[in-house]
């Protein structure tokens, strides 16, 4: 404001000059009239001009003004952009930095996880080695058993192969003294195995009839495999007999039952099943003649049984012997009772003597003082 008045000062002071310059020019040539009225003309258009610029200095001061507003509103806000700049900037480091660890962290995963697939893939080809050499194994093996049945196919080989098994079983359940192996009877006749009880015996026979079950169990068709089921069932009944006459002998102290050992599971089961075309049941038969059929499964058992009444029969004599002993035990308690009781009699009787000599040697020592004190006593008494 002050530059702007004394821009306004100066500009009156020129115009004043000019104006007498020009006051003196008209004077000198003589014209006073023209000279006033071009003197106020010159002075309106002097205050006109010197609004106007005085209105154009405000106008452009306001506008400075303005302008340096803004100057200073944009100074805020590009100072407010450098600071969000600077925000996004250190933003950005971190996002990078975080970005940086997080690939970083990946990569050590990616890193573990293909190190343990890796190892995956290396234990599954070893498993896969493994596995072709258990299948070579398995293979070779069908082979051996192919061999081995057609060893097996000699019945000899056949009861051999029962026997073995059926003697594994008793020696892996049974004392060695409950049992015996190709027993041999008075009569000359000879079982697979018999087992021993308290006073009988049982025997167990391990010869079974397994043509005809090998070949219904290859039969194609059904009515191959009814023929043959047929063929197995009469092998079966027919060996059922035998053993009900060989080694049922109440005469040679065994029971009146025998064990028919069927060395395999699902020959048991054919065995004891009854369909309902065949025409006799096998497990009915056997029962009635008192043979009984028995899986290794159920033979388990019943050496179980067996043993848990050998348990019993030897609790029984333990039991008979504790008796027998605390019979004789009560018999010498008896004998020392009375031993006691004699001692006890004799004890009294011997205190009872102490007692009377006692008394007599007070007596005799009271005789004795009356006559060292010369004051005899004659109401006195002799010792008895």
């Amino acid at each position: 404001m002050v530059q702007t008045t004394a821009y306004h000062t100066l500009d009156g002071s020129v115009w004043q000059s000019v104006c007498s310059r020009m006051e003196n020019r008209i004077d000198a040539a003589g014209g006073g009239r023209i000279i006033g009225g071009l003197m106020q003309t010159l002075l309106i258009i002097s205050i006109v001009l010197s609004l106007a610029i005085a209105a154009l200095v405000a106008y452009v001061f306001s506008a400075l003004l303005s302008l340096r507003r803004d100057i200073g509103g944009q100074n805020a806000a590009g100072a407010l952009l450098q600071q969000q700049i600077l925000d996004l900037r250190s933003a950005q480091d971190k996002l990078g930095l975080n970005l940086v660890q997080n690939l970083q962290t990946g990569q050590q995963t990616m890193s573990g996880a293909i190190g343990e697939s890796h190892k995956s893939l290396l234990a599954l080809n070893q498993q896969l080695g493994q596995l072709q050499a258990n299948s070579q194994r398995i293979i070779e093996l069908s082979g051996d058993i192919r061999s081995l049945q057609m060893i097996l196919q000699s019945p000899k080989l056949r009861g051999q192969m029962g026997e073995y098994s059926l003697e594994n079983l008793l020696k892996n359940i049974l004392p060695a003294d409950a049992f015996s192996i190709q027993h041999t009877f008075q009569s000359g006749r000879k079982v697979d195995a018999v087992v021993h009880l308290a006073d009988y015996s049982v025997c167990v026979d391990a010869k079974f009839p397994l043509p005809a079950f090998a070949k219904m169990m290859a039969a194609a068709g059904d009515e191959d495999k009814a023929k043959f089921r047929r063929t197995f069932q009469n092998d079966v009944i027919k060996h059922i007999d035998k053993i009900a006459e060989s080694y049922i002998l109440p005469q040679e102290k065994t029971l009146d039952f025998a064990l028919m050992y069927i060395p395999a599971e699902n020959v048991y089961y054919e065995t004891v099943v009854k369909n309902d075309d065949d025409r006799q049941d096998v497990m009915e038969y056997a029962l009635s003649k008192k043979v009984i059929p028995v899986s290794p499964n159920l033979f388990y058992v019943y050496l179980m049984t067996v043993v848990m009444g050998l348990r019993g029969l030897a609790i029984e004599k333990q039991a008979e012997q504790i008796r027998t002993n605390l019979q004789k035990l009560t018999a010498d308690w008896g004998a020392f009772a009375e031993d006691w009781r004699m001692l006890g009699s004799h004890l009294r009787n011997g205190y009872n003597k102490y007692d009377e000599g006692q008394k007599k040697l007070d007596r005799f020592g009271m005789q004795l003082e009356q006559i060292q004190n010369n004051s005899p006593n004659t109401d006195t008494k002799p010792l008895a």
